[in-house]
């Protein structure tokens, strides 16, 4: 059975592009032999797999981790594709359900020149896939025999997914799992921000590890200052918190102290998935090191930290979230030519 297993949501991310795109001609009268006609700068929207939780197992499993993945999908042309999207990354999908009365998730993402995005989630209770995942439904032996549980915040959003991962990882802390959490904040999915705050806080009692970005830290603890912040998470009972914060790299805050680690050169691209690849390489170090959290060194702490920069900064060189992740060779590659940025 896998060591990671991640529990949320799959959908598909339609990003936007300037093409140069084949565009019909405008007559009638036109056949299949006809020379295509482009227009210059033509935007399209092209389709790719992504969903944060799924990101993390499939960075992992690329680097030869062991992952599964726990949801649910509609039975429709994008489910099938998602499903099959599993299958060629190497991620066990035994827990993955797909649904014929709901339908898979969509997000349309822009991308600006600075490489940060802007979201429009076609997702709903009523009619989304993936938060109609009944707890009753989760395969619960994989999380038995995984070594570390992954959620992502989205869940949270409603009913019935709200209680699926947080009973789900309630549970995997009861079996003496490692719990990973991603907060993933996503304002315009929740019914206010009083509700939001809620639930993402209302599970970090379950939580070991914590990625966030350094808005999201101070939206959690609501705390002014990082050193401030870490400390509220880490009497809380979390052990690792990692702060992304793009091309600068990452912070990590342990009992044994904060440091920050800077990434790696690579041209920007898009970053949509970059925090996930991060958070899958990660967790990928904790399974490999074969430690308990609690054994890891200052020394295994800063060569993971600096080998998941690595994976984030080369998927932030593609574009989408699952396409853009970088094989082994090439994170090697990039630690070899110590190409590290120093801002």
């Amino acid at each position: 059975m896998p060591d990671i297993v991640a529990l949320g949501e799959l959908l598909i991310d339609f990003t936007h592009s300037y093409t140069g795109e084949l565009v019909l001609k405008n007559n009638s009268k036109s056949s299949a032999k006809d020379k295509p006609v482009y227009a210059e700068n033509t935007e399209a929207y092209v389709q790719t797999a992504g969903g944060a939780p799924a990101n993390v197992v499939c960075m992992a499993a690329k680097l030869g981790a062991s992952t599964g993945f726990i949801g649910k999908i509609g039975r429709d042309m994008f489910g099938f594709y998602l499903k099959d999207v599993l299958r060629k990354a190497g991620v066990d999908s035994s827990g993955l359900i797909v649904d014929p009365n709901y339908m898979t998730p969509l997000a349309f993402v822009r991308t600006n020149e600075d490489g940060e995005r802007d979201y429009v989630f076609y997702r709903s209770p009523q009619l989304s896939a993936d938060l109609n995942l009944r707890y009753g439904e989760v395969n619960r032996k994989m999380i038995e025999e995984c070594r570390i549980f992954h959620f992502s915040a989205m869940s949270l959003t409603a009913e019935p997914a709200r209680t699926a991962a947080a009973s789900s990882a309630e549970y995997a802390k009861a079996l003496g799992k490692i719990v990973s959490y991603d907060p993933n904040w996503r304002p315009h999915l929740w019914e206010s921000k009083d509700a939001a705050l809620r639930e993402m806080r209302s599970v970090v009692q379950y939580v070991d590890i914590i990625r966030v970005s350094e808005d999201e830290l101070q939206l959690i603890t609501d705390c002014g200052t990082l050193v401030a912040a870490a400390a509220k998470l880490l009497n809380a009972g979390i052990k690792i918190i990692c702060v992304t914060q793009g091309a600068k790299g990452c912070i990590i805050a342990t009992s044994k102290g904060v440091e920050r680690y800077p990434s790696y050169k690579a041209p920007t691209v898009d970053t949509m998935g970059s925090g996930d690849c991060f958070m899958g390489a990660f967790l990928h170090k904790i399974v490999e090191s074969g430690k308990e959290l609690d054994e890891l060194t200052s020394e295994d702490i800063g060569e993971f930290a600096m080998f998941a920069n690595a994976c984030g900064a080369l998927s932030s060189a593609k574009k989408g979230a699952i396409p853009a992740i970088p094989s082994l060779e090439e994170v090697e590659k990039i630690m070899a030519e110590q190409t590290i940025v120093n801002s």
